[in-house]
């Protein structure tokens, strides 16, 4: 059982010799891979070490007990600690998203519902951010496109783990399941008759690459420059240090006025075109696959309304899992992880019956 762990056995004592070598360490990117890496490996080798150990203490229990029967009993309780071990280890080995370890950018963007959606585009970074912060985690944003009121027409922040973190825990592996459309209801600041408004915000939630994990051709790429623009007031650059990135072959865009110097839109702009490029290409190998083959959780896909956050009844409700909670006010200050938990149960529980299926 578990045998087809083995190279990741190997591959973890490979890891292991390499984060002794110095010149390793010299190259940051290199680090970061392998310790991302490694502790993605860590609870399974150890869940193996401890399924052995466990394995056969129970064969050598087994063997005496016909001699003396304490060792039944001594069986019996070996079989009890060795069931959790084995439905852990096989939770970990169900195939995954590489990118799960990955750091994550998440874009938010206003949609139906004018300055309202922009508000409410503010309110879930502010939510995410404030989730993230609970996590030990660091939030920087990359570029924003504020309204008069206040809220964002598109904002895009990196959120970033403060070490490597074992898939579950991390920015992508966790953030993912928020990509989708976010439905709110609620009386918006600029009603003046009380009525309640439907309006609603995309989400988009990228794993963050390495710039040597995608290869770009500057052939393929056109740069533009232009000047900030803004709702107003002395953050507004006054000359042309705005960039705008454009990947001729699939025709993604991203751009980046934040920074004061072109230099570091470009480079931000740059950040965030690898992971579009990445996220395109994984939800085209998605929509490739088959429909038994794509999960309904884990889609990036935009288009689909995927939450409902009412503000009458302090509801929020999760669309993809049926689930459903009145806390929405502790939701909106970063307390997503209820619903963040049982989403990530569904998709453990999506993987394993596709496990299932391609054993049997």
């Amino acid at each position: 059982m578990f045998e087809q762990a083995e190279p990741m056995v190997e591959e973890f004592a490979a890891l292991e010799a390499s984060m002794s070598d110095p010149a390793v360490h010299a190259d940051l990117a290199r680090a970061r891979r392998i310790g991302r890496r490694y502790a993605e490996l860590t609870p399974i080798v150890k869940g193996l070490e401890e399924y052995r150990r466990l394995s056969d203490d129970l064969a050598a229990a087994r063997e005496l007990a016909g001699e003396d029967a304490s060792f039944a009993a001594e069986a019996s309780a070996l079989e009890a600690q060795l069931q959790p071990v084995v439905d852990r280890l096989t939770r970990l080995l169900a195939p995954r998203d590489p990118n799960d370890s990955a750091d994550a950018l998440v874009e938010i963007k206003s949609g139906e519902g004018g300055d309202e959606s922009a508000l409410f585009a503010g309110d879930l970074l502010k939510m995410y951010s404030r989730f993230a912060e609970s996590r030990g985690w660091k939030v920087e944003v990359l570029d924003a496109q504020e309204t008069d009121l206040g809220g964002y027409r598109s904002v895009t922040a990196a959120v970033k783990a403060p070490g490597a973190v074992d898939p579950d825990n991390a920015p992508y592996g966790v953030l993912k399941f928020e990509a989708g459309v976010h439905r709110v209801q609620r009386v918006p600041v600029t009603e003046s008759q009380g009525r309640v408004h439907t309006s609603a915000a995309g989400v988009l939630v990228m794993p963050e690459v390495e710039d040597t994990e995608v290869e770009l051709d500057d052939n393929d790429l056109r740069i533009d420059v232009f000047r900030s623009s803004g709702p107003g007031g002395q953050g507004v650059n006054t000359t042309d240090s705005a960039v705008r990135i454009t990947h001729l072959p699939t025709g993604i865009v991203a751009s980046c006025q934040n920074e004061r110097s072109q230099l570091q839109n470009r480079e931000q702009a740059m950040r965030m075109l690898r992971s579009r490029l990445i996220a395109a290409a994984e939800e085209q190998a998605a929509s490739d696959a088959s429909a038994a083959r794509r999960s309904q959780v884990r889609t990036v896909d935009r288009s689909e309304r995927i939450r409902t956050y009412n503000y009458a009844e302090n509801r929020i409700a999760d669309h993809r899992i049926g689930f459903k909670a009145y806390n929405l006010d502790a939701v909106l200050d970063g307390d997503l992880g209820a619903v963040i938990a049982a989403l990530q149960e569904a998709d453990t529980a999506e993987r394993l019956a596709a496990v299932g299926e391609s054993n049997g």
